[in-house]
């Protein structure tokens, strides 16, 4: 169970929007979390790594052992 305040701006327009859609409220504040739980968390996992001084991974290689990858059988 979780119960959360939203800004009167906020509530109004999740209220207009189930009442145009048949859906509830809790089904949009569902899925609002479920669509930005994932960033929130790779975000919280950045700054903890960059505060621990993790080493840096550049993209390029991680785009190459991707790319060994899937040319391995």
């Amino acid at each position: 169970m979780l119960a959360l305040r939203l800004t009167d701006d906020i509530e109004d327009r999740l209220d207009a929007l189930a009442k145009r859609t048949g859906r509830t409220k809790s089904f949009y504040a569902r899925e609002a979390i479920m669509r930005h739980l994932d960033e929130i968390e790779d975000g919280y996992l950045a700054l903890d790594r960059l505060e621990r001084g993790g080493g840096r991974v550049l993209l390029d290689d991680v785009e190459r052992e991707f790319a060994q990858d899937l040319t391995r059988p």
